[in-house]
C-alpha cells in the first residue's frame, strides 16, 4: 500500500482544514462534545471556526488577525460547568489536537502547532484555575 505524502501547514486554507476537522472530532467526543455543543449553537459554528482559524493563523504565522479573549471565554465556560473543568479536559483536547494534526500534516509548522497548543492549554487551565472559587480548587 502506498503511503500518502503528507505536507506541512502552509497557509490559512490548511489551518482552516485542521481547525474544521479537529472541531468535527471534538463535537463527537464523549467528554468534550457535550461541553462544546452546549456552549456553541449549531448556527454559530461557521463563524466560530473562522475565529479559531484566525487564532491559529496568528499563533502559527504571526499574522495579526485574531481578536478575542480566550481566557474570558474559558472562564465563562468553567463557571457554567460549576467550576468542574479540569486538567483532564485540557489533556483530552490536546490528545485530539495532536491526533488531528498527525492525520493531516507533518513538518515544522505542524510541530509548532503542537507546541503552541501545549502552552495554550497550560495557560488556559491556569487562567480558569485562578478564577475558581477557593473550594473548587483541587
Amino acid at each position: 500500500m502506498a503511503r500518502i505524502e503528507m505536507k506541512d501547514i502552509r497557509d490559512r486554507k490548511d489551518v482552516f482544514s485542521l481547525v474544521s476537522e479537529f472541531y468535527k472530532t471534538i463535537r463527537k467526543d464523549e467528554m468534550l462534545g457535550p461541553i462544546f455543543n452546549r456552549h456553541i449553537e449549531e448556527q454559530q459554528w461557521p463563524l466560530h471556526l473562522e475565529k479559531l482559524t484566525d487564532f491559529w493563523v496568528t499563533a502559527l504565522f504571526g499574522t495579526p488577525c485574531f481578536k478575542g479573549n480566550p481566557g474570558k471565554a474559558h472562564k465563562n465556560v468553567d463557571r457554567n460547568l460549576n467550576y468542574n473543568m479540569s486538567q483532564i479536559h485540557f489533556g483530552k483536547w490536546l490528545q485530539l489536537w495532536f491526533s488531528t494534526i498527525d492525520a493531516l500534516f507533518e513538518g515544522e509548522i505542524a510541530q509548532r502547532a503542537k507546541g503552541a497548543a501545549r502552552k495554550m492549554a497550560t495557560n488556559q487551565y491556569l487562567t480558569i484555575w485562578k478564577n475558581k472559587p477557593e473550594k473548587s480548587r483541587c
